[in-house]
């Protein structure tokens, strides 16, 4: 068996077109009930990285047929002794030395661009994964859990409760909408609500520092995942007496699959906590979803284990837990 690893860019069709094939077998097997594979986002993301990222893809050949996807994410901006890794191997090409070829050439790269650790995201419940991170030498550091909405159960009375609930906490704010791009007046507040999003939530021992978002990046980031095909659907609350935007979520729909959506971000301020927000926005962008999307029968989260405060809220709104996931960091 001969393993070869070779980079690729946004020009090289061949094989963004491997990679998408790559991608999508592997989905399939490992996780059939979680959309998360969808071709457009690859291909975006091969084309248009993400502000303050400068990725690296390896494709590898096995014996001269494609059969493995390594992305290497090197932050630029902040996190600049990290680097960030995704790696897939075509079912039929595992367990036959493709991955760990990528993965030392993976660490090879990390160390040349002054990488200190790479960090890794795993499912528990693909063994292989956690198997091939512990012989790596990679720490556990956060657990994560996945827990899915399925709308046909919604009680349409308890979330009405629940919306009433908020809103009469919430009398000093109004709640906003928008699609896709960030307006302009949003910007600068959403740029720091996005900054605060790892100084927030629980972290473990995953060595990551606050990112630094500005009005800029926050642009920028809207149209890289524009090209990714995502369609984002946000709910802020505004402070009234302020003007600013002092709590968001975000939910997306994937391209190529209109039955599930991804619930993202959803922080409020420190200052402006207490009166129910992050239940308030989760509520309304659900229903703002359902008018936009009448397809999508599924949400899915991601949460830290540990945090208590966003689960309990997810949990009021009828989410359930689906699958465990490992966030893994390797001193290299």
């Amino acid at each position: 068996m001969s393993v070869t690893v070779t980079p690729f860019g946004p020009a090289d069709e061949r094989a963004i077109d491997a990679a998408v094939r790559i991608g999508a077998a592997a989905a399939v097997v490992d996780m059939p009930d979680f959309p998360l594979f969808c071709p457009q986002r690859l291909i975006g993301s091969v084309r248009h990285p993400m502000p303050g990222d400068a990725p690296v893809h390896l494709l590898a050949h096995l014996d001269g047929a494609a059969a493995g996807l390594l992305t290497l994410e090197l932050p630029q901006l902040d996190n600049t002794e990290n680097a960030s890794v995704e790696l897939t191997v075509h079912p039929a090409a595992r367990r036959r030395g493709v991955g760990r070829a990528l993965f030392d050439r993976a660490v090879e790269l990390a160390r040349e661009h002054g990488r200190k650790r790479l960090t890794t995201m795993t499912l528990d419940t693909v063994a292989a994964g956690a198997a091939f991170a512990r012989t790596l030498g990679a720490d556990s550091v956060l657990a994560d859990v996945r827990r899915r909405l399925d709308l046909a159960q919604l009680d349409p009375a308890v979330l009405d409760r629940l919306l009433a609930e908020a809103q009469g906490r919430a009398a000093d704010y109004q709640v906003v909408f928008w699609q896709g791009l960030t307006p302009e007046e949003y910007r600068a507040d959403v740029a720091y609500l996005e900054g605060r999003l790892v100084s927030d939530a629980p972290m473990g021992d995953l060595a990551w520092e606050p990112e630094r978002y500005d009005a800029e990046r926050v642009r920028a980031a809207d149209i890289a995942m524009d090209a990714r095909g995502r369609r984002r659907y946000h709910a802020g609350v505004r402070h009234q007496a302020s003007g600013r935007l002092v709590g968001w979520t975000m939910l997306d729909v994937a391209a190529t699959v209109d039955w599930h959506a991804l619930q993202q971000i959803t922080i409020v301020d420190p200052e402006h906590r207490g009166h129910r927000l992050g239940l308030l926005v989760k509520l309304e962008n659900l229903r703002y979803l359902r008018s936009h999307e009448p397809a999508v029968r599924v949400i899915s989260t991601f949460n830290a284990a540990a945090n208590d405060h966003m689960i309990a809220i997810n949990e009021q709104l009828g989410f359930r837990v689906a699958d465990r996931w490992t966030n893994w960091q390797l001193t290299i």
